[in-house]
């Protein structure tokens, strides 16, 4: 699971620059960061994780609980970036960038982990697939959503421009912006 890994995290550090690589391309702006919201990061986290389910889908696809370790993968990514970003935020009061990264790694580490132990329990029962498949496309819909139609609460607000979604973009320096 440590190339997964590793693969994961490098698409998703990639998916921070793919909006504004793509000169601000509204397809590449549903799977890629468009915005230095918490739940930008966490967006990049999850279209990595969809991505690589090309490949992990398509080696171990069989397994019987491939979808349930799947959806519980995609939300250790849900609930692990804000919980230790707001955790720690309320401690130093500010971002630091390299914490943010860490924290970007770990959820994804902790994500792979959990799926990899899913994969290997016994058969859980099909109508935990059914309801994780139906919570994949519900996650999976949410994230593009929420990109164009952006919920306002502080998970979506962007720290620097206090825009949210989009319209939170702002033309930034990335060596000297703070995260």
């Amino acid at each position: 699971m440590l190339f997964e890994t590793i693969i994961i995290i490098l698409i998703g550090t990639l998916l921070h620059f793919t909006y504004e690589l793509s000169n601000h391309n509204k397809v590449v702006a549903l799977f890629s960061a468009v915005n230095e919201s918490t739940w930008e990061h966490i967006k990049i986290g999850l279209t990595a994780t969809f991505i690589y389910s090309f490949v992990d889908g398509a080696l171990l696809g069989t397994n019987e609980n491939y979808f349930i370790a799947k959806f519980i993968s995609l939300l250790c990514i849900i609930i692990i970036i804000p919980l230790l970003f707001y955790t720690y935020k309320s401690f130093t009061k500010k971002s630091i960038l390299v914490v943010d990264i860490i924290i970007f790694c770990i959820s994804i580490i902790v994500s792979q982990q959990c799926f990899k132990y899913i994969l290997n329990l016994d058969k859980l029962p099909f109508y935990l697939s059914y309801l994780s498949v139906i919570g994949i496309f519900a996650i999976f819909a949410f994230y593009m959503v929420a990109t164009l139609m952006p919920i306002k609460n502080e998970i979506f607000k962007d720290p620097i421009s206090h825009k949210y979604g989009i319209k939170g973009h702002t033309e930034i320096d990335l060596h000297h912006h703070k995260h």
